[in-house]
């Protein structure tokens, strides 16, 4: 039964994600940060750099990975969505 209940609740949580196609067609270059959270939450890692920061929702086979200049999507790009 506990291994029932496991399964059920992870498969659950994967069906949330938010690192979908689905929501990745609705990121566009020019959108703010916040509106760009609204779609995908926050992000799970993010590294500033001088002029840009990079975000990555998902893991290393499934992710969206977005460039952000002034708080602004620059760049996106995709990995294992379907």
């Amino acid at each position: 039964m506990k291994k029932i209940l496991t399964l059920t609740l992870f498969l659950g949580l994967a069906a949330c994600s938010k690192v979908s196609m689905e929501n990745y067609d609705k990121i566009e270059v020019g959108m703010d940060k916040t509106e760009l959270e609204q779609i995908l939450g926050s992000a799970d890692q993010c590294e500033e750099k001088t002029l840009h920061t990079n975000c990555t929702w998902g893991n290393d086979s499934k992710h969206i990975k977005v460039t952000l200049v002034s708080d602004k999507v620059t760049l996106y790009s995709k990995k294992g969505l379907e």
